[in-house]
Protein backbone atom coordinates (compact mmCIF):
# COMPACT_ATOMS: atom_id res chain seq x y z
CA UNK A 1 0.00 0.00 0.00
CA UNK A 2 1.70 3.57 -0.63
CA UNK A 3 2.50 5.63 2.49
CA UNK A 4 0.41 8.76 1.53
CA UNK A 5 -2.63 5.67 2.07
CA UNK A 6 -1.54 4.22 5.32
CA UNK A 7 -2.14 7.51 6.99
CA UNK A 8 -5.17 8.13 5.74
CA UNK A 9 -8.03 7.63 8.33
CA UNK A 10 -11.00 5.81 8.31
CA UNK A 11 -14.57 5.72 9.08
CA UNK A 12 -16.76 3.26 10.79
CA UNK A 13 -17.40 1.77 7.72
CA UNK A 14 -13.95 0.97 6.26
CA UNK A 15 -14.09 -2.92 6.39
CA UNK A 16 -17.74 -3.14 4.73
CA UNK A 17 -16.92 -0.64 1.78
CA UNK A 18 -14.10 -3.23 0.87
CA UNK A 19 -16.53 -6.14 1.35
CA UNK A 20 -18.54 -4.38 -0.71
CA UNK A 21 -15.79 -4.31 -3.45
CA UNK A 22 -15.39 -0.53 -3.38
CA UNK A 23 -12.50 1.33 -4.73
CA UNK A 24 -10.95 3.54 -2.17
CA UNK A 25 -9.44 6.80 -2.73
CA UNK A 26 -7.95 9.68 -0.65
CA UNK A 27 -10.36 12.46 0.24
CA UNK A 28 -9.73 15.18 2.65
CA UNK A 29 -7.70 12.82 4.83
CA UNK A 30 -9.84 9.80 4.94
CA UNK A 31 -9.54 6.74 2.94
CA UNK A 32 -12.78 6.88 0.73
CA UNK A 33 -15.21 5.03 -1.60
CA UNK A 34 -14.99 6.24 -5.03
CA UNK A 35 -17.41 3.54 -6.46
CA UNK A 36 -18.33 0.25 -5.99
CA UNK A 37 -18.48 -2.66 -9.03
CA UNK A 38 -22.04 -1.17 -10.26
CA UNK A 39 -20.16 1.79 -11.37
CA UNK A 40 -20.25 5.17 -10.99
CA UNK A 41 -23.09 5.60 -13.65
CA UNK A 42 -25.34 3.08 -12.57
CA UNK A 43 -24.85 4.15 -9.26
CA UNK A 44 -26.18 7.50 -10.15
CA UNK A 45 -28.89 6.87 -11.84
CA UNK A 46 -29.61 4.16 -8.96
CA UNK A 47 -29.94 6.90 -6.52
CA UNK A 48 -32.67 8.17 -9.19
CA UNK A 49 -34.86 5.92 -9.61
CA UNK A 50 -34.08 3.96 -6.03
CA UNK A 51 -32.08 4.55 -2.73
CA UNK A 52 -28.70 5.50 -2.23
CA UNK A 53 -26.27 5.00 0.60
CA UNK A 54 -23.46 7.00 1.41
CA UNK A 55 -20.96 6.75 4.25
CA UNK A 56 -20.36 10.83 4.99
CA UNK A 57 -18.70 10.29 8.20
CA UNK A 58 -15.70 11.95 7.33
CA UNK A 59 -17.56 15.32 7.84
CA UNK A 60 -17.27 17.03 11.37
CA UNK A 61 -20.58 16.58 13.53
CA UNK A 62 -20.33 19.37 16.44
CA UNK A 63 -22.68 19.59 19.53
CA UNK A 64 -22.92 22.86 20.82
CA UNK A 65 -24.13 23.17 24.40
CA UNK A 66 -24.88 26.50 25.74
CA UNK A 67 -23.34 27.56 28.79
CA UNK A 68 -25.44 30.95 29.03
CA UNK A 69 -29.11 29.82 27.52
CA UNK A 70 -29.46 29.02 24.00
CA UNK A 71 -30.48 32.87 23.40
CA UNK A 72 -26.71 33.56 23.76
CA UNK A 73 -25.26 30.93 22.08
CA UNK A 74 -27.85 31.49 18.93
CA UNK A 75 -26.53 35.18 19.13
CA UNK A 76 -23.27 33.96 19.10
CA UNK A 77 -23.13 31.65 15.81
CA UNK A 78 -25.66 34.41 14.42
CA UNK A 79 -22.61 36.57 14.63
CA UNK A 80 -20.32 33.99 12.73
CA UNK A 81 -22.48 33.97 9.48
CA UNK A 82 -25.33 36.01 7.34
CA UNK A 83 -27.73 33.49 8.39
CA UNK A 84 -30.95 33.71 10.73
CA UNK A 85 -29.92 31.36 13.88
CA UNK A 86 -32.27 32.83 16.33
CA UNK A 87 -35.97 31.77 15.12
CA UNK A 88 -35.11 28.60 14.31
CA UNK A 89 -37.59 26.08 15.71
CA UNK A 90 -36.85 23.35 17.57
CA UNK A 91 -36.52 19.85 15.34
CA UNK A 92 -35.52 22.03 12.72
CA UNK A 93 -32.33 22.56 10.45
CA UNK A 94 -30.85 25.22 8.22
CA UNK A 95 -28.15 25.52 5.44
CA UNK A 96 -25.63 28.44 6.84
CA UNK A 97 -22.02 29.25 5.84
CA UNK A 98 -19.11 31.23 7.80
CA UNK A 99 -17.91 33.80 6.08
CA UNK A 100 -14.61 35.99 6.73
CA UNK A 101 -14.00 40.20 7.03
CA UNK A 102 -13.86 40.19 3.53
CA UNK A 103 -17.35 38.35 2.52
CA UNK A 104 -15.66 35.44 1.39
CA UNK A 105 -17.13 31.18 2.85
CA UNK A 106 -14.85 29.73 5.28
CA UNK A 107 -17.41 26.67 5.05
CA UNK A 108 -20.63 25.98 4.19
CA UNK A 109 -22.40 23.80 7.29
CA UNK A 110 -25.75 22.60 8.09
CA UNK A 111 -26.89 23.32 11.98
CA UNK A 112 -30.21 22.09 13.74
CA UNK A 113 -31.83 23.35 17.00
CA UNK A 114 -32.38 19.81 18.89
CA UNK A 115 -34.07 22.10 22.04
CA UNK A 116 -30.94 22.04 24.38
CA UNK A 117 -28.26 22.44 21.84
CA UNK A 118 -27.59 22.88 18.62
CA UNK A 119 -25.80 20.09 16.16
CA UNK A 120 -23.76 21.55 13.54
CA UNK A 121 -22.69 19.29 10.23
CA UNK A 122 -19.18 21.34 8.58
CA UNK A 123 -17.12 19.89 5.83
CA UNK A 124 -14.07 16.95 6.06
CA UNK A 125 -11.89 19.21 4.71
CA UNK A 126 -12.53 22.46 6.32
CA UNK A 127 -13.71 20.79 10.15
CA UNK A 128 -10.53 20.82 11.85
CA UNK A 129 -10.64 25.10 11.08
CA UNK A 130 -14.35 25.11 11.59
CA UNK A 131 -14.27 23.96 15.33
CA UNK A 132 -11.00 25.83 15.67
CA UNK A 133 -13.48 28.86 14.52
CA UNK A 134 -16.11 28.29 16.62
CA UNK A 135 -14.16 27.17 19.96
CA UNK A 136 -12.41 31.04 19.70
CA UNK A 137 -15.78 32.63 19.59
CA UNK A 138 -18.09 30.77 20.80
CA UNK A 139 -16.37 29.73 24.03
CA UNK A 140 -18.07 32.50 26.28
CA UNK A 141 -21.89 30.77 25.15
CA UNK A 142 -21.34 27.27 24.39
CA UNK A 143 -18.90 24.31 24.80
CA UNK A 144 -17.87 23.31 21.50
CA UNK A 145 -18.23 19.03 21.30
CA UNK A 146 -16.45 17.40 18.43
CA UNK A 147 -18.59 14.15 18.06
CA UNK A 148 -15.75 11.46 17.63
CA UNK A 149 -17.69 8.11 18.42
CA UNK A 150 -20.78 7.90 15.71
CA UNK A 151 -20.48 7.81 12.11
CA UNK A 152 -22.90 10.10 9.48
CA UNK A 153 -25.17 8.08 6.54
CA UNK A 154 -27.40 9.22 3.62
CA UNK A 155 -29.91 7.52 2.42
CA UNK A 156 -31.19 9.04 -0.62
CA UNK A 157 -33.81 8.09 -3.57
CA UNK A 158 -37.42 8.17 -3.94
CA UNK A 159 -37.33 4.86 -2.03
CA UNK A 160 -35.31 6.45 1.02
CA UNK A 161 -38.53 7.04 3.05
CA UNK A 162 -39.75 3.41 2.45
CA UNK A 163 -36.70 1.63 3.44
CA UNK A 164 -35.96 4.04 6.69
CA UNK A 165 -39.62 3.69 7.58
CA UNK A 166 -39.23 -0.31 7.78
CA UNK A 167 -37.37 0.44 10.54
CA UNK A 168 -38.50 3.72 11.73
CA UNK A 169 -41.69 4.60 10.93
CA UNK A 170 -42.22 7.60 12.83
CA UNK A 171 -40.12 9.24 9.79
CA UNK A 172 -43.12 9.25 7.55
CA UNK A 173 -44.16 12.07 8.92
CA UNK A 174 -40.75 14.29 8.61
CA UNK A 175 -40.55 16.92 5.89
CA UNK A 176 -37.58 18.86 4.46
CA UNK A 177 -35.23 19.89 7.45
CA UNK A 178 -36.79 18.38 9.69
CA UNK A 179 -34.47 16.50 12.80
CA UNK A 180 -35.37 14.07 15.18
CA UNK A 181 -33.50 11.85 17.68
CA UNK A 182 -34.81 8.20 17.61
CA UNK A 183 -34.20 5.25 19.86
CA UNK A 184 -33.54 2.07 17.80
CA UNK A 185 -31.61 -1.61 18.21
CA UNK A 186 -28.79 0.14 17.03
CA UNK A 187 -28.76 2.94 19.41
CA UNK A 188 -30.05 6.52 19.35
CA UNK A 189 -30.27 7.58 15.44
CA UNK A 190 -30.44 11.48 14.79
CA UNK A 191 -31.82 11.82 11.57
CA UNK A 192 -32.61 15.24 9.27
CA UNK A 193 -34.32 14.93 6.35
CA UNK A 194 -32.12 16.32 4.09
CA UNK A 195 -29.07 15.63 1.67
CA UNK A 196 -26.73 16.22 -1.04
CA UNK A 197 -28.43 15.01 -4.11
CA UNK A 198 -31.66 16.69 -4.84
CA UNK A 199 -33.65 13.77 -3.99
CA UNK A 200 -35.62 13.12 -1.13
CA UNK A 201 -33.74 11.54 1.16
CA UNK A 202 -32.43 11.26 4.96
CA UNK A 203 -29.02 12.20 7.34
CA UNK A 204 -28.65 9.62 9.89
CA UNK A 205 -25.96 9.57 12.60
CA UNK A 206 -25.51 6.49 14.39
CA UNK A 207 -23.14 5.24 17.13
CA UNK A 208 -19.85 3.71 15.62
CA UNK A 209 -20.24 0.87 16.66
CA UNK A 210 -23.35 -0.32 15.35
CA UNK A 211 -23.10 1.72 12.17
CA UNK A 212 -21.71 -0.97 9.78
CA UNK A 213 -24.47 -3.48 11.20
CA UNK A 214 -27.07 -0.64 10.10
CA UNK A 215 -25.36 -0.17 6.70
CA UNK A 216 -25.26 -3.78 6.03
CA UNK A 217 -28.69 -4.27 6.60
CA UNK A 218 -29.61 -1.40 4.00
CA UNK A 219 -28.17 -2.00 1.45
CA UNK A 220 -29.44 -5.25 2.02
CA UNK A 221 -32.35 -4.18 0.72
CA UNK A 222 -32.63 -4.78 -3.36
CA UNK A 223 -34.16 -0.83 -2.90
CA UNK A 224 -30.71 -0.15 -1.66
CA UNK A 225 -27.23 -0.22 -3.43
CA UNK A 226 -24.16 1.68 -1.73
CA UNK A 227 -22.95 5.14 -3.74
CA UNK A 228 -19.45 6.37 -3.81
CA UNK A 229 -18.06 9.81 -4.26
CA UNK A 230 -18.23 10.08 -7.87
CA UNK A 231 -22.11 9.84 -7.97
CA UNK A 232 -21.87 11.62 -4.86
CA UNK A 233 -20.33 14.59 -6.93
CA UNK A 234 -22.51 14.06 -10.39
CA UNK A 235 -25.86 13.81 -8.26
CA UNK A 236 -25.16 16.90 -6.61
CA UNK A 237 -23.98 18.69 -9.63
CA UNK A 238 -27.10 17.77 -11.59
CA UNK A 239 -29.00 19.36 -7.72
CA UNK A 240 -27.08 22.49 -8.78
CA UNK A 241 -25.23 22.91 -5.26
CA UNK A 242 -22.08 24.41 -4.34
CA UNK A 243 -18.79 22.09 -3.46
CA UNK A 244 -16.66 24.16 -0.82
CA UNK A 245 -13.00 24.13 -2.60
CA UNK A 246 -14.65 24.51 -5.46
CA UNK A 247 -17.63 26.30 -6.59
CA UNK A 248 -17.38 28.44 -3.31
CA UNK A 249 -14.20 29.50 -0.84
CA UNK A 250 -12.66 31.92 0.93
CA UNK A 251 -12.94 35.02 -2.36
CA UNK A 252 -16.53 33.80 -2.98
CA UNK A 253 -19.17 35.69 -1.45
CA UNK A 254 -22.90 34.36 -0.89
CA UNK A 255 -24.26 36.68 -3.25
CA UNK A 256 -21.58 35.54 -5.98
CA UNK A 257 -22.05 32.32 -5.07
CA UNK A 258 -26.03 32.04 -6.20
CA UNK A 259 -26.82 31.26 -2.00
CA UNK A 260 -29.38 34.84 -1.61
CA UNK A 261 -31.54 32.71 -0.94
CA UNK A 262 -30.33 31.44 2.20
CA UNK A 263 -29.76 34.84 3.45
CA UNK A 264 -32.89 35.49 5.90
CA UNK A 265 -34.65 38.89 5.52
CA UNK A 266 -33.80 39.39 9.43
CA UNK A 267 -29.94 39.50 8.54
CA UNK A 268 -30.45 42.04 5.49
CA UNK A 269 -30.56 46.34 5.27
CA UNK A 270 -33.78 47.03 7.04
CA UNK A 271 -34.32 43.58 9.06
CA UNK A 272 -34.48 43.35 12.41
CA UNK A 273 -30.51 41.90 13.10
CA UNK A 274 -29.09 43.38 9.90
CA UNK A 275 -25.27 43.00 9.12
CA UNK A 276 -23.68 42.30 12.30
CA UNK A 277 -21.46 39.04 11.13
CA UNK A 278 -17.94 38.60 9.10
CA UNK A 279 -17.78 40.48 5.89
CA UNK A 280 -21.41 42.32 6.10
CA UNK A 281 -20.06 45.45 4.28
CA UNK A 282 -19.66 44.09 1.41
CA UNK A 283 -22.21 41.37 1.69
CA UNK A 284 -24.74 43.86 2.14
CA UNK A 285 -23.11 46.21 -0.71
CA UNK A 286 -23.47 43.01 -3.01
CA UNK A 287 -27.83 42.52 -2.27
CA UNK A 288 -28.25 46.43 -3.27
CA UNK A 289 -26.05 46.66 -5.66
CA UNK A 290 -25.02 43.72 -7.49
CA UNK A 291 -21.70 41.43 -8.54
CA UNK A 292 -19.32 41.65 -11.41
CA UNK A 293 -19.16 37.88 -11.52
CA UNK A 294 -21.65 35.30 -10.44
CA UNK A 295 -22.57 31.51 -10.26
CA UNK A 296 -24.60 30.36 -13.59
CA UNK A 297 -25.32 26.86 -14.72
CA UNK A 298 -23.71 25.94 -17.93
CA UNK A 299 -24.71 23.47 -20.77
CA UNK A 300 -22.16 22.69 -23.53
CA UNK A 301 -23.50 22.09 -26.49
CA UNK A 302 -21.21 19.27 -27.76
CA UNK A 303 -20.75 15.88 -26.66
CA UNK A 304 -16.98 17.01 -25.02
CA UNK A 305 -17.19 17.96 -20.94
CA UNK A 306 -16.02 21.50 -19.59
CA UNK A 307 -14.46 20.18 -16.57
CA UNK A 308 -13.11 22.31 -13.50
CA UNK A 309 -10.70 25.06 -14.69
CA UNK A 310 -12.02 25.54 -18.50
CA UNK A 311 -12.02 28.78 -19.33
CA UNK A 312 -15.13 30.75 -20.32
CA UNK A 313 -15.10 33.08 -23.45
CA UNK A 314 -17.41 35.95 -24.90
CA UNK A 315 -16.00 34.76 -28.79
CA UNK A 316 -15.46 31.58 -30.52
CA UNK A 317 -12.27 33.38 -32.08
CA UNK A 318 -10.68 36.42 -30.36
CA UNK A 319 -12.82 38.54 -27.68
CA UNK A 320 -11.89 37.95 -24.27
CA UNK A 321 -12.09 35.55 -21.03
CA UNK A 322 -15.52 36.37 -19.30
CA UNK A 323 -15.13 33.08 -16.87
CA UNK A 324 -14.61 29.97 -15.87
CA UNK A 325 -15.94 26.25 -14.99
CA UNK A 326 -15.81 25.27 -11.11
CA UNK A 327 -17.73 21.98 -11.69
CA UNK A 328 -18.00 19.93 -14.52
CA UNK A 329 -18.57 16.52 -16.09
CA UNK A 330 -21.39 14.34 -17.15
CA UNK A 331 -24.77 14.56 -16.05
CA UNK A 332 -26.32 10.44 -16.01
CA UNK A 333 -29.84 11.40 -15.63
CA UNK A 334 -29.46 14.04 -18.95
CA UNK A 335 -27.35 12.13 -21.05
CA UNK A 336 -25.46 14.81 -21.52
CA UNK A 337 -22.64 17.50 -20.45
CA UNK A 338 -23.08 19.88 -17.62
CA UNK A 339 -21.61 22.34 -15.83
CA UNK A 340 -21.30 25.11 -13.27
CA UNK A 341 -19.04 28.44 -12.61
CA UNK A 342 -18.69 32.02 -12.30
CA UNK A 343 -19.16 34.51 -15.59
CA UNK A 344 -19.16 38.32 -15.65
CA UNK A 345 -22.69 39.23 -14.68
CA UNK A 346 -22.88 41.27 -18.46
CA UNK A 347 -22.84 37.63 -19.76
CA UNK A 348 -25.16 35.49 -16.89
CA UNK A 349 -28.48 36.07 -18.57
CA UNK A 350 -30.07 32.49 -19.17
CA UNK A 351 -29.63 31.82 -22.87
CA UNK A 352 -26.09 33.35 -23.22
CA UNK A 353 -24.13 32.08 -25.73
CA UNK A 354 -20.48 31.69 -24.88
CA UNK A 355 -17.69 29.38 -25.52
CA UNK A 356 -15.77 27.48 -23.53
CA UNK A 357 -12.20 26.06 -24.26
CA UNK A 358 -11.02 22.45 -23.69
CA UNK A 359 -8.08 21.36 -25.46
CA UNK A 360 -7.38 24.42 -27.20
CA UNK A 361 -10.28 24.28 -28.78
CA UNK A 362 -13.45 26.66 -28.26
CA UNK A 363 -16.91 25.06 -28.03
CA UNK A 364 -20.57 26.55 -27.46
CA UNK A 365 -21.54 26.64 -24.09
CA UNK A 366 -25.57 28.13 -23.33
CA UNK A 367 -25.69 29.53 -19.47
CA UNK A 368 -28.76 28.08 -18.26
CA UNK A 369 -30.81 27.97 -14.84
CA UNK A 370 -30.09 25.75 -11.92
CA UNK A 371 -30.62 23.42 -11.13
CA UNK A 372 -30.23 20.90 -14.11
CA UNK A 373 -33.46 18.79 -12.88
CA UNK A 374 -35.90 19.73 -10.53
CA UNK A 375 -35.70 18.74 -6.25
CA UNK A 376 -37.50 16.14 -5.20
CA UNK A 377 -37.34 17.24 -1.17
CA UNK A 378 -40.93 16.82 0.40
CA UNK A 379 -42.21 19.91 1.37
Amino acid sequence: MPEQLTELKQTPLHALHQELGAKMVPFAGYSMPVQYPMGVMAEHLHTRADAGLFDVSHMGQVILTPTDGMAALEAGLEALMPIAVSGLAEGRQRYGMFTNADGGILDDLMFANRGDHLFVVVNAACKAADIAHMRAHLSDVAQVQPVTDRALLALQGPQAEKVLASLVPDIRAMRFMDVVSVDTVFGALWISRSGYTGEDGFEISIPAATAPDFARMLVDRPEVAPIGLGARDSLRLEAGLCLYGHDIDTTTSPVQAGLVWAIQKSRRAGGAREGGFPGAARILDELANGVAHQRVGLQPQTRAPMREGTQIWDAPEGGQTVGRVTSGGFGPSLGAPIAMGYVESGCAATGTELWGEVRGKRLPVTVCDLPFRPSTYKR
